[in-house]
């Protein structure tokens, strides 16, 4: 099993508004703060690629407190020039988001060639409520993120010039230049939470599929689809295909772990991802496939989730190394998933510190194996 270090670089805070994403107003953001804090989280995503772990994670959030990255390519330039080693995993551009996904091309490609081939590219369609901060149009969501998927890809992948005459994109000259160093492009992850349609189209390109903060039996069903659909398209899908990203704590007992994911992990369900409903779902954001297989088993408001339901259904992952070594293994062995994406919060940076050393030291070992492993996958064959 690989191990990639991910980070939300939330501004945490308490407040009573209905919603922390759109309309929290930025009144309550002090950039003194938010400076310490950038400082603090990169060094956290440093201090992973010095204790082993595999891959850094950065990613895309709009107008919340949940997530200050507005920009993950920014923080991966960052990471590049601080990093030798590791994977750098931006989980990952909205493409649907942009209207110039050309500039997704041109800047990934100059991370891979700055990073020597280090730059993992996720592709994503943006949490619903982004189109609003965006002014986006959630109707046009996953044919603009299709079509941008489909630029990008040849404008990594076809010699320049070349026209592109799409329905939302055109360009009278693809040509970018740098070109990426991985060939025939960078790896391309497709976080989710399990739509049919992008199960079947990542199987169909071989990209790893990244599920988040998602209960462990819906994984599982996923996971189950996506390995359907590799079978449709050809192939067995290998483990590293098959990707979690879940909360992780762990610390000198079980009692100390629970009382810190009590407190620190569920702030990002109950208060970061607190949001007016139809942020949730806009109308046209979801296919009708989607919208009536979630509402055959609707899941709850991630703002409604108490933390013995989170606990119950794998949400989150806490306990001593080896509690938390037992409850990986569910992931490892029976889910057969082969990375997983966590991240810590012990309280404070120090504690946070301590917290991935004890990780690293006592829970990542018991799961590594000489096994060969696929690094080409999530470039298409």
């Amino acid at each position: 099993m690989k191990f990639y270090y991910f980070h939300l670089m939330p501004y945490v805070m308490d407040h009573d508004e209905p919603s922390s994403w759109v309309t929290l107003s930025n009144r309550h953001y002090d950039p003194k703060v938010g400076q310490r804090l950038y400082h603090e989280y990169l060094d956290q995503l440093e201090y992973a690629e010095h204790l082993g772990w595999d891959g850094l994670c950065v990613n895309e959030h709009h107008q919340n407190c949940y997530g200050t990255m507005p920009s993950p390519n920014v923080m991966a330039a960052m990471l590049v020039r601080r990093t030798t080693r590791a994977k750098i995993a931006i989980l990952g551009n909205g493409l649907p988001l942009r209207e110039n996904p050309l500039r997704i091309a041109e800047e990934v490609a100059m991370l891979d060639v700055a990073s020597g081939g280090r730059v993992i590219s996720g592709f994503v369609r943006g949490i619903s409520a982004e189109y609003f901060s965006t002014g986006v149009n959630p109707t046009h969501s996953r044919d603009r993120f299709y079509e941008a998927a489909d630029l990008i890809l040849r404008a990594w992948t076809e010699p320049g010039p070349f026209a592109f005459d799409g329905r939302f994109y055109r360009y009278h000259y693809v040509n970018p230049w740098p070109r990426p160093l991985q060939q025939p492009h960078p790896p391309v992850w497709c976080p989710s939470q399990g739509s049919s349609e992008t199960v079947e189209w990542a199987a169909k390109r071989r990209f790893p599929y990244l599920m988040v903060f998602t209960p462990i039996t819906r994984i599982a069903q996923i996971y189950g689809e996506y390995r359907e659909a590799c079978e449709r398209n050809g192939y067995t899908a290998s483990p590293y295909q098959l990707t979690v990203n879940v909360p992780i704590v762990v610390a000198e007992n079980d009692a100390k772990a629970r009382e810190i994911a009590e407190k620190h992990v569920m702030w990002v369900f109950n208060t970061g991802l607190r949001m007016h409903p139809p942020f949730w779902r806009p109308p046209g954001y979801m296919t009708e496939a989607s919208v009536r297989r979630m509402l055959e088993n609707p899941p709850p408001l991630p703002s409604e989730l108490t933390f013995a339901q989170a606990d119950a259904q794998g949400y989150i992952i806490y306990g001593s190394p080896a509690t938390v070594r037992d409850k990986l293994r569910v992931f490892s062995d029976e889910l057969r998933a082969g990375i997983v994406c966590s991240g810590m919060n012990g309280g404070s940076h120090e504690a946070t510190l301590e917290m991935m050393q004890m990780f690293a030291e006592e829970v990542m070992p018991h799961f590594r194996d000489d096994a060969d492993v696929d690094e080409t996958a999530g470039v298409g064959r």
